[in-house]
């Protein structure tokens, strides 16, 4: 029975997945947002659900640069008893 409950959910999820997919529009009778201020133009779709920077920053920064031993940490210590 509970098998038969995750098959049966995995595929409507699945077929809820496979959405027709077309050029995004505003609806009928409104028009794309305004420029922003500041702006030379107003904004294309691709531009406005283009993620920005904050939204997936690069990674600058390595922790580990080289391979090296670690140094002794006083605080590992084994568990009492």
């Amino acid at each position: 029975m509970r098998a038969r409950l995750t098959l049966t959910t995995v595929a409507v999820l699945t077929l809820a997945a496979c959405g027709n997919q077309v050029d995004l529009r505003p609806k009928a009778g409104q028009s794309m947002p305004v420029a922003p201020a500041g702006a030379a133009k107003t904004p294309t779709v691709a531009e406005l659900i283009e993620p920005e920077t904050q939204a997936r920053p690069r990674r600058s920064d390595d922790p580990l640069t080289k391979s090296e031993e670690r140094q002794d940490d006083p605080f590992d210590l084994p568990p009492p008893g």
